[in-house]
């Protein structure tokens, strides 16, 4: 099961929020590292997160044309 921990960036939709995972990669030939940002739709049952709240989500089956994502639970690490 696939794990990403990122922030909650929108919570318009009924039962989706938008996270965004931020993460870093290196150059292949300059082996700089460089950081890039990827959004997801997660399923949000019981529509709790707001925006700016830090949530763990895994993969799962797609639920909808875009959703393929579910949240675990607030994030308690230390994510910038």
């Amino acid at each position: 099961m696939r794990t990403k921990k990122g922030i909650v960036l929108s919570n318009k939709n009924d039962k989706t929020i938008t996270v965004v995972v931020h993460s870093y990669r290196t150059h292949p030939k300059y082996q700089k590292r460089y950081g890039v940002s990827k959004k997801f739709y997660a399923h949000d049952p019981d529509n709790q997160y707001k925006e700016g709240d830090a949530v763990e989500i895994y993969e799962t089956r797609p639920l909808s044309k875009t959703k393929r994502w579910t949240v675990i639970k607030p994030d308690t690490t230390n994510i910038k």
